[in-house]
């Protein structure tokens, strides 16, 4: 019998368990997920939960209702990949073998590796939302707050949701306009790049609209410390930002397993064919989601577009055919901008965020780079499109090459 391991329950892993499992001979096939949770959790609900839009109740389910009773869960963390021996090592170094292997470990949010974040008052004044304690504690402070200086800090890139930060500033915005409170309230978004996101159009219209909020903006800002007795941040360069609510998006990095693997770059990634998804010099290991080292966005469409690609070409190579699909980058987002609007953004790796509809030409219903209510509410019902079609692996009518058509260039 052949083996295929995938090493995450998360988005990715769920999704090519769900997508492969049917077309793969029980008689021939056993499909293994691992992953160290029982917990599946509904990322893009994070940023609500500051702000009273979801309880964490709301955007956690049991993983292994998720995944097809054929497959086989184990639930254990991994300690390292033997690549030469096609084997996978457990944490209790009980030993995994395959034939084929898909990396879906995702990346996590690492607060300790800044100097001065994790004290005595993290979780009092300092908060991260990009974890199920911590958007909830955040949640349960802003409750009570009634003002200062708030800053929000991606502490390096990538990230996972890069537009996630921005939505936080937007929702903030008006969760103290709605309180009453905005006029006590300075928020403040100290970021690594160069201005409000990583491309250039979106980012100066993004930018506008940080601005019109009055939001202030420093970019080009590299953390090298928290100071949490004079409360500031503090900048390689010697740049200080004070604060009275710090809001961090710690450093990024991939699972730990794949450094004592000697398979991950310096923040544990995994060197990954950008358009084959196949992991760089192995030739049957995938790779997909946040665990890649792809120049595109670590957000759930990416994943969608990627597991579309993977299914094609998985089928191909294991029958030792040339792999026809190839992955473009593709990725779109939509972005809570406050008062129920939203944006919408589609790119990949060539084309940035461009203005138009979405997905047809003059009709829509979303609109690209502008401002809607239509946009607001398609975030919302896309909770119920990923528990009920994303995740089980059905097909959704987009193509997973992103398209110009509705897009002005």
């Amino acid at each position: 019998m052949k083996h295929l391991l995938i090493l995450g329950g998360g988005t990715a892993g769920t999704m090519m368990a769900n997508k492969l499992h049917p077309v793969l001979d029980a008689q021939e096939w056993q499909v293994t997920v691992v992953d160290g949770s029982e917990e599946h959790y509904y990322q893009p609900g994070f940023i609500f939960v500051p702000f009273g839009v979801y309880r964490l109740p709301d955007i956690v389910r049991p993983r292994r209702q998720y995944l097809p009773s054929r497959v086989k869960f184990v639930h254990s963390a991994i300690d390292r990949i033997e690549t030469d021996k096609n084997r996978v090592v457990l944490s209790d170094q009980s030993v995994l073998p395959y034939d084929y292997l898909i990396i879906a470990t995702g990346t996590d949010v690492h607060p300790e590796q800044t100097e001065g974040m994790v004290d005595e008052d993290w979780y009092r004044n300092k908060f991260d939302f990009y974890t199920p304690k911590g958007t909830d504690r955040l949640g349960q402070f802003l409750k009570g707050w009634q003002g200062g200086r708030m800053v929000v800090n991606p502490v390096d890139m990538p990230i996972k949701c890069p537009v996630a930060p921005l939505e936080f500033l937007f929702l903030a915005d008006a969760y103290f306009t709605e309180r009453g409170i905005r006029d006590k309230v300075d928020i403040c978004l100290v970021t690594p790049l160069p201005g409000a996101f990583t491309r250039p159009k979106s980012s100066e219209i993004l930018g506008k609209m940080l601005e019109q909020k009055k939001i202030e903006v420093v970019p080009d800002f590299g953390l090298a410390r928290v100071d949490s007795k004079e409360k500031k941040l503090v900048s390689w360069e010697d740049v200080e930002v004070k604060y009275d609510l710090l809001v961090t998006v710690p450093l990024n990095m991939g699972d730990a397993c794949m450094g004592r693997s000697g398979m991950g770059d310096v923040s544990n990634f995994v060197p990954t064919e950008k358009e084959t998804l196949l992991a760089k010099g192995l030739d049957n290991v995938f790779v997909i989601g946040d665990a890649t080292n792809l120049p595109t966005s670590k957000a759930g469409s990416v994943v969608h577009f990627e597991s579309d690609v993977l299914y094609d070409n998985f089928l191909e190579h294991i029958e030792k055919r040339p792999m026809p699909a190839r992955f473009d980058g593709h990725s779109n987002c939509f972005i809570e901008s406050g008062h129920g609007k939203g944006m919408l953004i589609d790119f990949n790796y060539d084309v940035e965020p461009l203005p138009g509809d979405f997905p047809l030409p003059g009709v829509g219903p979303f609109s690209l780079l502008q401002e809607s209510s239509m946009n607001h509410y398609g975030k919302l019902m896309f909770r119920w499109v990923y528990w009920n079609i994303l995740l089980r692996g059905l097909k959704l009518p987009m193509d997973p090459q992103m398209s110009m058509a509705g897009k002005r260039v």
